[in-house]
């Protein structure tokens, strides 16, 4: 037998109870040799509140999902399966289907350190905003594009009475 990643399907919000379930039951049911290690991708992610404030969290990459190293045999699968919490493995006809190495590379790179850091905002095109810091403060505009992975707003901003796009950060801006 190999050892293989799995993708389990579990009730969204439950992933962290099912991790601490299933290490329990591993741990009872005496299975350290076939289940070695449990992950629930997660990636940081920077939100910008109200005001330019800056907050950093983590967040699931697939919500409802974790991914689980084991050596896959009647044992192991119903001690996995039966978990409360867990809803079932990924892979066709009841059958588990592994991940491949590039399927976890994959998953894996987009939570690492090295990952570029997501930026969530609340801003929009097509919303007014304030601009609060840099060369152009005080400018009022609306947003045309917001590139969240870039942590930027593209903002229209009427300077010499024409409009003139500007590309700034995020905690360069504010909604009116």
């Amino acid at each position: 037998m190999s050892k293989k990643w799995y993708v389990l399907h579990t009730y969204s919000g439950y992933e962290n109870k099912v991790k601490t379930n299933l290490e329990t039951r591993i741990e009872t049911m005496g299975l350290e040799n076939n289940v070695f290690s449990i992950e629930i991708p997660t990636e940081t992610v920077t939100e910008i509140k109200e005001g330019g404030r800056r907050k950093e969290s983590e967040k699931k990459v697939f919500p409802g999902y974790v991914l689980v190293r084991m050596e896959l045999d009647d044992r192991s699968w119903a001690a996995v399966r039966n978990t409360p919490g867990v809803t079932g493995f990924v892979g066709a006809d009841s059958k588990p289907a592994p991940l491949t190495r590039d399927e976890y590379n994959k998953i894996m790179r987009r939570t690492s350190h090295e990952a570029p850091k997501k930026t969530s905002t609340n801003l929009e095109a097509g919303q007014a905003v304030k601009v609060v810091s840099g060369p152009l403060a005080e400018f009022d505009g609306v947003v045309s594009e917001v590139m969240p992975d870039a942590g930027k707003v593209k903002v229209m901003v009427s300077i010499f009475g024409r409009e003139t796009p500007v590309e700034l950060s995020f905690d360069q801006v504010s909604c009116i």
